[in-house]
């Protein structure tokens, strides 16, 4: 695992990888600067078959276990904040299927960076059918050229979830967050935009939450 704690850190997002990729991929690495620039804190960890340096991602409930393993590391790392969980792609779902089936303790909210709606040339929205069960704020942030999101498949599901649920665009960006030399922009300034969107969404989230518990305990 790798935690990556600013001065002032506001939010914790524990931070899982891409089937493809592990926790130290630049576009992670890269990120969880930019995350702490924001006062956001991030722990990265891998899931077992890229830890052992397979190919073939773990099953999901090997998977999901995971995804319990490192939030229960979370709290003994940082308890003192705010925590959230989510990734990029793969990780991301594998982190909220573990949240629908059985709420992670104290989580404030998924994000999703790239969020993967259905597998390549298979359309599709069985993969969110879960997160109707995933409890709290759920944000994704997609790209208008992700080919495994749509956005025209894509924005039904996040409508249907709700007001708790929060789609953020990055124009011109694919499911890896790349985007064309022809768009003017750069893998930084699209990093970034990522970065902020997210910490901003923490951050308001944390609050909210903090607002509501207190709320409750008064009533």
């Amino acid at each position: 695992m790798i935690l990556r704690r600013p001065d002032a850190a506001r939010a914790l997002l524990v931070l899982a990888h891409g089937a493809g990729a592990g926790m130290r991929h630049p576009f992670l690495e890269d990120l969880a600067g930019a995350l702490a620039a924001h006062g956001i804190s991030t722990l990265r960890w891998e899931f077992p078959y890229m830890a052992a340096g397979k190919a073939r991602p773990d099953a999901p409930a090997v998977a999901e276990a995971a995804v319990r393993a490192a939030w229960a590391e979370a709290a003994r790392t940082a308890p003192d904040l705010p925590r959230f969980a989510g990734g990029k792609s793969f990780g991301g779902r594998m982190t909220s299927r573990a949240h629908a089936a059985e709420p992670l303790p104290d989580c404030r909210g998924l994000v999703f960076f790239g969020f993967p709606l259905h597998p390549p040339d298979k359309p599709g929205t069985e993969r969110a059918e879960h997160l109707a069960q995933a409890p709290g704020p759920l944000l994704f942030l997609q790209g208008t050229r992700d080919e495994l999101a749509p956005l025209p498949r894509l924005t039904p599901v996040v409508k249907q979830l709700g007001a708790r649920a929060t789609l953020h665009v990055v124009e011109g960006a694919d499911h890896g967050f790349d985007v064309l030399v022809r768009s003017g922009r750069s893998r930084g300034e699209v990093i970034e935009e990522l970065a902020a969107t997210a910490a901003a969404w923490m951050v308001s989230s944390a609050r909210c939450g903090r607002a509501t518990r207190r709320g409750t305990r008064r009533s």
